[in-house]
C-alpha cells in the first residue's frame, strides 16, 4: 500500500510536466486516428442500417427474418445517432472551452 501511495504521489508531481510537454503530440496523434476511424464507423453504421432495410424488404412476411431485419435497422440507427450526438457534444465542449484544432487551449499572449 505504501508503494502505491508513493507511485501516486510521484505521478501527481511528474505527470503535469510530462503531459504539458507531450500533450500536443499526443492529442495530434489521437486526432489523426479519430479522423480516420470515425468516417469508417459512420459508413459501417449506415451499411448495417441499409442491410436491415434490404433484409426487411426481402423477408416476405417471415416473422423471424423481419425480427432480425428490425434488429439491424435499430442497431444502425442507434449507432448513427450515438456517433452524431457524441460528435456534437465534443464540438460544443471544444467551442465552450476554447480548444484549438489540436485540443490545446490557447495560452496568454
Amino acid at each position: 500500500m505504501k508503494t502505491l501511495v508513493k507511485i501516486a504521489a510521484f505521478s501527481v508531481m511528474i505527470v503535469p510536466v510530462v503531459a504539458f510537454a507531450q500533450a500536443n503530440d499526443l492529442l495530434g496523434n489521437i486526432n489523426r486516428v479519430l479522423l480516420s476511424v470515425i468516417p469508417v464507423l459512420m459508413v459501417l453504421a449506415t451499411v448495417v442500417f441499409l442491410w436491415g432495410v434490404v433484409m426487411y424488404v426481402i423477408a416476405g412476411g417471415d416473422e423471424e427474418k423481419l425480427g432480425r431485419a428490425k434488429g439491424y435497422i435499430v442497431t444502425g440507427i442507434i449507432g448513427l445517432f450515438v456517433m452524431v450526438a457524441v460528435w456534437g457534444i465534443v464540438q460544443a465542449l471544444a467551442g465552450t472551452l476554447g480548444l484549438t484544432q489540436t485540443g490545446i487551449p490557447p495560452g496568454p499572449r
